[in-house]
């Protein structure tokens, strides 16, 4: 299925973002390649645009909002309609091309995806609304796999391949409210704005990483039952307790290794029993273990 794609992208008419796309309803998906160093390259929609980098690297400028950082694979980068990012390829060349690909979603669809979680949704506090603002963070696993699986779909010439983009695209749209949906939520956390018993319990375990998870004590906190406090901190975070503690501790991990510090002091700063247990956990959620990853980002730096 992608041999239609790989044709097409051999076919270069440009070295800066040379531009391979597919279209259906609601959507338009585009590949891009660019196979020399360049500075300052505009992209911008009228819509909302879903970016997923493939290969190489990026660095963002969005002025609208003092915006300037890397832009590496596993991650999604989200413009919001009619906000321009000027790119920069400083690692392109035409052994490595930069690769990435850009999902153009039309505000209907968004708006429509809203209005269905909401319909489903049995929390009063928490309603889903697209905020037209700039996402920047680490995809998770499963929106990797529907990335591919929605690149798969546009390179189809079956019968039911709109119906079945149309589904894989209102999936990403509805992890993208959801990310949001727990971006502010964050926010607020960082404001001690503390709206529900989950503010509470998430600004306790991020003030308290070293700390082995304590249900109870976090039922205190959010003034809530066990069992109650599970499905809020569910629909809300969109993973368990235990998961998020844990992806936090590898957060924090990987900006410790980044300051310098041993993988050691690391592992028992986080509360991991022994560094092997904050490496087994670091490599499987970064493809690499802390101290190749601690090497490699300063060797970046360095250069």
């Amino acid at each position: 299925m992608l041999d239609q794609l790989n044709k097409k992208r051999q076919k270069i008419t440009s070295l800066v973002e040379n531009r391979v796309h597919f279209a259906s309803n609601d959507v338009e998906l585009s590949i891009y390649d660019t196979y020399e160093n360049a500075q300052h390259i505009r992209l911008y929609s009228n819509n909302v645009l879903f970016c997923g980098m493939l290969t190489g690297k990026k660095v963002m400028h969005v002025n609208s909002c003092d915006y300037h950082q890397a832009f590496l694979p596993n991650e999604s980068f989200v413009l919001a309609p009619e906000q321009a990012v000027y790119i920069d390829f400083p690692t392109a060349c035409i052994d490595r091309p930069t690769t990435c690909l850009a999902i153009d979603i039309s505000r209907d669809k968004i708006a429509a995806v809203a209005e269905q979680l909401n319909q489903h949704n049995d929390s009063p506090e928490l309603l889903y609304n697209y905020h037209p603002e700039l996402v920047h963070n680490e995809h998770n696993a499963q929106t990797q796999q529907l990335l591919n699986r929605l690149t798969h779909l546009f390179c189809e010439n079956a019968p039911q391949r709109d119906f079945y983009i149309d589904l894989a695209l209102n999936e990403l749209v509805a992890r993208l409210l959801q990310q949001q949906s727990r971006d502010l939520l964050f926010q607020q956390v960082a404001q001690c704005n503390f709206k529900t018993g989950i503010h509470a319990a998430i600004d306790y375990m991020k003030h308290n990483l070293s700390e082995q998870l304590d249900i109870d004590k976090l039922c205190k906190i959010a003034c809530m039952s066990r069992s109650k406090f599970f499905d809020q901190f569910k629909k809300r975070i969109g993973t368990t307790p235990q998961n998020w503690l844990h992806g936090q501790k590898l957060m924090s991990a990987r900006t410790l290794l980044e300051r310098g510090e041993s993988v050691t002091s690391v592992a028992f700063a986080l509360g991991f029993s022994h560094p092997s247990q904050l490496s087994r956990s670091f490599k499987k959620a970064f493809n690499k273990t802390p101290k190749q990853y601690q090497m490699l980002f300063l060797q970046q730096q360095s250069n």
